[in-house]
């Protein structure tokens, strides 16, 4: 029993001993091993690298934004207007043509024939017409010796081959117009999209399916829709000045065209409650495109001299909106703010916050009141700008790096 009694208690003194050395060594970092324990737990619960940018000043454009698909600003189905076959397409597909131009041909033939025979029966009304006009001098001049039925019927053929001679001439211009008709010419400036019928066919005056269809490109529409609680305010915009419309991508973050807001229309969709509106655009560059789909942002006012900030800076709980502030001894305070206006990486503070303050913008799910931060404050654009958020990843190896040095 004595024996058995020596070898629990020199086992359990064995046993603790590698434990009570390890909190030794960890404590008081006299090896290697506790060297790298230490700052394990510095990194741990020490500062936080984060970067911060100011709490500046200056104009901010209030926007809204929709979805809308660009539309021709003119489009144009060519059809015949007279019947006949087609010699030749004078047009290429995806060509840009001009108003007149010349596009196809139809066998002009048939109404030259016709032309010509308008213009023979004329011709033989006006010899008519200058034989019955010398028939009436004549009567008149024989005075009493002539009848007065001679004298009203001479007078009567003139009036009526004067009125042939009316009717031949528009005979002759329908002659030419439809002559005219043969050659299909562009009715508007524009680019020609896919040819529908090819050379040698017969073709009849309005034929549904046209020749070619034409669409204007410079300048260009893009239609889409607002809620219908913006209507006052675009109306409101749109007396005041021009209202202005850029069109992004898909994606929202490139601005394709910048044009103005041309058309509201007269009424409020019942089924969805929102307002159509159309913005016309330059489209020199031709980066909007018929069918299209596009981001549409109207600026409807500016917010003279708001109190702005990343929005990265803006955080969200239970309470509301908030964002941490950075004090002079580079710890972080938790400050209630009131947001307005958040767009295109930029927020409007309404209250909370004043110019000349600092705020993180990376980072806050490691931070909590009062947290110690090695603070690196974010670069701008363009001076006066508000500072764009750049990528946390040098700040954090400047703060390792920093610790490390700072480490015994």
């Amino acid at each position: 029993m004595t024996a058995t009694a020596w070898w629990y208690v020199s086992d359990q003194a064995g046993g603790a001993r590698p434990r009570d050395d390890t909190v030794t060594v960890s404590r008081g970092g006299g090896g290697g091993g506790g060297g790298g324990g230490g700052r394990g737990r510095h990194r741990q619960g020490g500062p936080v690298a984060v970067v911060t940018a100011p709490v500046v000043r200056q104009d901010v454009p209030v926007n809204v934004a929709g979805i809308g698909s660009v539309e021709a600003f003119n489009t144009v189905t060519v059809r015949a207007r007279v019947d006949g076959l087609l010699e030749k397409i004078a047009f290429t597909e995806g060509q840009e043509v001009k108003a007149g131009d010349l596009l196809a041909q139809i066998d002009s033939r048939v109404y030259e024939a016709r032309l010509s025979q308008a213009q023979g029966v004329k011709a033989k009304n006006e010899a008519q017409l200058a034989n019955a006009k010398l028939d009436l001098d004549r009567a008149v001049k024989l005075g009493q010796f002539a009848t007065q039925q001679t004298v009203d019927t001479a007078r009567a053929l003139v009036r009526q081959l004067e009125g042939s001679l009316q009717t031949d001439q528009a005979n002759i211009d329908a002659a030419a117009l439809d002559l005219e008709y043969a050659s299909i010419r562009a009715p508007i400036s524009g680019r020609t999209g896919v040819r529908l019928i090819d050379a040698g066919n017969f073709v009849r005056a309005r034929e549904s399916s046209g020749i070619v269809i034409i669409t204007q490109l410079e300048p260009i529409y893009v239609s889409f829709s607002l809620p219908q609680q913006y209507l006052e305010t675009v109306q409101q915009a749109l007396a005041d000045r021009q209202v202005p419309v850029a069109a992004l991508d898909a994606d929202g973050k490139r601005a394709l065209e910048e044009g103005v807001l041309s058309v509201l229309d007269n009424r409020i969709d019942a089924q969805t409650g929102t307002i159509k509106l159309k913005a016309t655009f330059a489209n020199a560059h031709r980066k909007l495109w018929p069918g299209q789909f596009v981001n549409v942002r109207v600026r409807l006012d500016t917010v003279k001299d708001g109190t702005v900030v990343p929005s990265a800076a803006v955080q969200r709980n239970a309470g509301g909106t908030f964002a941490y502030v950075l004090d002079q001894d580079n710890r972080v305070e938790m400050r209630p703010i009131r947001v307005g206006q958040v767009d295109n990486n930029i927020a409007v503070v309404e209250s909370g916050l004043e110019p000349g303050q600092q705020v993180v913008v990376t980072s806050q799910e490691q931070l909590r009141p009062g947290a110690y931060v090695i603070p690196t404050e974010a670069k701008s654009q363009q001076e006066g700008a508000v500072p764009q958020i750049t990528s946390s990843k040098l700040a954090s190896e400047r703060a390792a790096s920093q610790e490390r040095r700072s480490s015994p």
